[in-house]
């Protein structure tokens, strides 16, 4: 119960709380189990009565963190709609005569986060298996021009991370390399070990501390012109260190990626292979591959959390809506009106991007429960509560911290942010049956120290306080067990 969760001199204190309301008693319990250190935003409200039970910090902004994605969510499906695809597709308007196509190729790139090297390499099996073993012409690979790939407010340090990979119409393989740093035997020298099939250079000057004694040891990558990363500095310790560093380049990346398949496919391209913004008009598809639904999209995004398919929607749905071309200025806007119309007040928001790792986003916990509250109340977006991470069974609540096992565990259906000094919980709270509670908890200004120090993270406190919380009676103060009193003791 609660008790088991506290630290014992806090356990102590809230064990003799005082409370006439359900308001005094959140209010005290928080003076308890609140973290010293942190900002604290909390929202809570019974689905079934609409009463809202507490609120403390409601309206003030905060870092979302990806908290963030249940507004590209519902925005997401109003706009795009469950048909909704991305597509690549191979396109002409020359004629193809005894396996030659007498002209250009185009290969029009839609943004889509989940195109794999799988997916181009079965697409140019397809044009082979039509017929097509040389071009005479250009491959051309049609994306947008002068795009932003990158929204503002994301992190210098984290752009050569995969969860940060540059958000373009050109996308393979998540613009996502991965690979292994390796102690060299005999020695603190390091290794790479990268597919070679892979268009990118990595180079290495790191070493490894094998004997952990080194005072100030990390490792640094430096991100060079042309795809090229180098990797300096020092890492503790003799184990390989596996390594996922985001394609900073994705036009030239897509460019010589398609370079090398066209050629093991042995399809041979008379001219060059290279990019381009304006298609011309009344090409002729060959070969189209369409995503996952954006349902199943969305279940990715909101169960794994991905960056990629968040910020990807969330550019869609601003050029959808504006009927202009992608950026995150429109997909700002889009969302902010979208979401308006829809009753939630938005006014002193600021909304920069899908994914929430941009440092510029300010939500409040008022304005997540209110998405919460539309998801909850409206059919066509009731599905979405089925998509979010349940505790201990799915995604990213499947190992948080105070919520692998009971009484917790499968009761909290919810959306997890989390970035460094950051760590927030939006969703829903079954008490039994169909029972519900709809809340937000959001910490900012969280110190490292002070998440490793703490028994518990404070929302899982928090929402075991809602299943605890002993019930008021109709005089107004609060009851444990059927008895009226003004001390609450916690179980």
């Amino acid at each position: 119960m609660l008790a088991t969760l506290l630290v014992s001199p806090l356990a102590a204190t809230a064990a003799n709380i005082e409370v006439t309301t359900s308001q005094d008693y959140y209010d005290n319990l928080l003076a308890v189990i609140a973290p010293p250190h942190s900002q604290l935003a909390v929202y809570a409200q019974d689905l079934t009565t609409k009463e809202v039970l507490y609120q403390h910090n409601a309206d003030t902004l905060l870092l979302p963190a990806s908290t963030q994605k249940l507004l590209t969510a519902v925005a997401a499906q109003r706009v795009l709609g469950d048909e909704f695809h991305f597509i690549s597709q191979f396109s002409t308007k020359a004629v193809h005569t005894s396996g030659r196509l007498n002209g250009d190729l185009y290969l029009s790139f839609s943004g889509d986060p989940t195109l794999t090297t799988d997916d181009l390499r079965a697409m140019i099996k397809a044009l082979k298996d039509s017929g097509i073993h040389t071009i005479r012409g250009n491959l051309l690979l049609v994306g947008q021009d002068r795009e932003q790939t990158r929204a503002p407010g994301w992190v210098w340090d984290d752009l050569g991370i995969c969860y940060a990979a540059p958000v373009s119409r050109f996308i393979v393989n998540q613009n996502c390399v991965k690979g292994q740093l390796k102690p060299k035997l005999a020695s603190n020298a390091s290794r790479l070990s990268f597919p070679r099939y892979l268009p990118i250079k990595v180079s290495t000057t790191a070493v490894f501390d094998k004997t952990q004694k080194k005072p100030f040891c990390e490792l640094n990558l430096a991100r060079l012109p042309d795809n090229h990363y180098h990797i300096s500095g020092c890492y503790p310790g003799d184990k390989p260190l596996n390594l996922a560093i985001a394609v900073d380049d994705p036009e030239l990346y897509a460019k010589q990626m398609l370079t090398r398949m066209f050629k093991s496919a042995n399809i041979q391209i008379k001219g060059d292979v290279a990019i381009a913004h304006q298609p011309p008009y009344g090409l002729r598809p060959l070969v189209t591959h369409r995503s996952a639904a954006l349902s199943e999209l969305l279940s990715t995004m909101l169960l794994d959390s991905d960056n990629l398919i968040a910020d990807s929607l969330f550019k869609a749905v601003g050029a959808h809506y504006y009927k202009v071309p992608e950026s995150f200025n429109a997909g700002a806007k889009a969302v902010k009106e979208i979401l308006t119309t829809e009753g939630i007040d938005l006014t002193h928001s600021q909304i920069i991007d899908g994914s929430g790792l941009s440092r510029y986003n300010l939500i409040s916990a008022k304005q997540l429960a209110q998405t919460l509250s539309l998801i909850a109340k409206d059919d066509n977006l009731n599905s979405l509560k089925e998509l979010l991470p349940i505790a201990g069974i799915s995604g990213t609540l499947t190992y948080k911290r105070g919520f692998r096992r009971p009484p917790l565990m499968q009761k909290v259906a919810a959306k997890t942010g989390s970035m460094q000094g950051v760590d927030n919980l939006a969703g829903f709270l079954t008490l039994e049956d169909t029972h519900q509670i709809l809340f937000v908890v959001m910490e900012n200004g969280q110190s490292h120290k002070s998440k490793k120090q703490s028994l518990a993270p404070f929302s899982a406190l928090f929402l075991q306080s809602l299943l605890d919380k002993p019930k008021q009676s109709t005089a107004g103060t609060i009851t444990d067990q059927g008895e009226t009193t003004k001390q609450v003791t916690a179980k």
